[in-house]
């Protein structure tokens, strides 16, 4: 590309997922890094939650975008980043299997999901949960060698087990934990299974966790949350510096049909709310994501359960231009025009790399496409990011197969040599718009 060209190579693996994530809507989990344009407000903001988790505080954000306009981007991004921070990350979707109350399980199934995919540095695509534990084990170990040595600056595993016990189920995580040391210790790897099982929180009733472990409490729907608060603060004894919980897609809450279950679920995210702000949760940082109607809706959305809704509305002082960031709610804003042609100029970089062909596309060329992707009714307000960068690499993917048709071609609805080449925009519903159909987009 003329206006980039000591673009950082991007390794072919990494490019295919980019690539091939993108194109059906979705956020690649790596290589965020070679993509992401603007947000620095928005990112600026989680930095500092950051430091508040690092520094034994809490956190708790809302991130409220339409679909498309990069809610799960920036969650991904903020994730990449706080891994490499020394932040153990667990994320979630919610469904309709997957709640934060439920009296089928619902809570206890987003709780496995969230310690499923416990990452950190070191194993960030998921899967960490044994890693952090023997992180943990080894910890204890050397500072208990640096005690007996008169040369111990750590926290002591009783002091540990202190700090822990006093919260709700501490009692009963500590024991799991003494028992998972214990088994390391003598080698016991059908033990060390049952204390990691406890953990996931897959025992499914009492009875057989009295039987394997000793211990008569569960993990379940109503105590899950309380277990997530004490991971957060026994990960700084394995030496990470707090733990960040996201969870996206709230519209499934705001999709429960019964009425109750809707408010009860929104009285846990009240619990979760009151705990990070008023400093009951140590070293836990939480962001939620959701588009508009799912926060805003006040028949069925967040701000349908009044509690909530007066803590998070916004003030009357914020306006366009002076957001406050440090507001609960982060309002996602479109990407400008002049980040989304950097972002397609990467993008246009990066497939021609994956596929080794010489990239011919000048700025000028890109500017066109971004006009005709503007050009479109009703853009300025609805046109997302996701639709301009799936556009867009379906254009590179049909000039790199057909050598022979050049961007102004496909921009201009002309074919190449064969005339078979034309090019599309894609409305908001996924139809084909083009010279033929000039009034697609309106509906009668």
């Amino acid at each position: 590309m003329s206006s980039q060209p000591a673009a950082p190579r991007v390794p072919k693996r990494v490019a295919a997922v980019i690539l091939n994530s993108l194109k059906g809507g979705v956020v690649p989990r790596i290589g965020l890094p070679y993509i992401t344009v603007g947000r620095e407000v928005e990112i600026q903001a989680l930095l500092t939650d950051l430091a508040l988790i690092s520094d034994g505080g809490a956190s708790f954000r809302f991130l409220v975008g339409r679909y498309g306009a990069g809610k799960s981007f920036l969650l991904q991004t903020i994730r990449t980043h706080a891994m490499g921070e020394g932040f153990v990350v667990a994320d979630a979707d919610l469904s309709p299997e997957r709640r934060l109350q439920g009296g089928q399980g619902q809570g206890l199934a987003t709780y496995r999901e969230l310690i499923r995919n416990l990452s950190t540095k070191t194993r960030p695509e998921g899967g960490a949960l044994t890693l952090i534990l023997d992180k943990w084990v080894a910890n204890i170990q050397a500072e208990e060698e640096a005690a007996a040595a008169g040369r111990s600056t750590g926290t002591g595993l009783r002091e540990q087990f202190a700090n822990l016990e006093e919260m709700v189920h501490g009692f009963e995580f500590t024991r799991v934990l003494g028992m998972y040391r214990a088994a390391c210790a003598q080698g016991d790897d059908e033990m060390k299974s049952r204390a990691v099982k406890w953990l996931r929180g897959e025992y499914r009733t009492k009875t057989e966790a009295r039987a394997e472990l000793g211990i008569s409490t569960i993990i379940d729907d109503d105590s899950w949350y309380d277990c997530i608060k004490l991971f957060a603060r026994f990960l700084t004894g394995a030496g990470y510096r707090g733990m960040l919980i996201l969870i996206d897609e709230l519209v499934n809450l705001y999709k429960i049909p019964n009425a109750i279950t809707r408010q009860y679920n929104y009285e846990k995210i009240l619990q979760m709310y009151n705990d990070t702000l008023q400093g009951k949760a140590q070293h836990l940082g939480i962001i939620m994501g959701g588009t508009p109607t799912s926060i805003e809706d006040r028949r069925r959305g967040v701000f349908s359960y009044e509690a909530l809704r007066s803590r998070l509305t916004q003030g009357r002082f914020a306006r366009e231009g002076m957001r406050d960031m440090l507001a609960p709610i982060i309002r996602l804003q479109p990407l400008t025009y002049e980040e989304l042609l950097v972002l397609i100029e990467k993008l246009a970089q990066i497939h021609a790399g994956y596929f080794g062909y010489e990239g011919d596309l000048d700025e000028e060329d890109l500017a066109d496409f971004l006009k005709i992707e503007f050009g479109r009714v009703g853009a300025d307000t609805h046109l997302t990011p996701r639709e301009v960068i799936r556009d867009f690499i379906e254009l590179l993917d049909i000039m790199c197969q057909n050598p022979d048709v050049t961007l102004k071609d496909l921009l201009n609805g002309e074919g190449g040599s064969d005339g078979g080449c034309t090019f599309l925009s894609t409305s908001a519903n996924g139809s084909a718009t083009g010279d033929d159909a000039p009034f697609a987009e309106f509906t009668i």
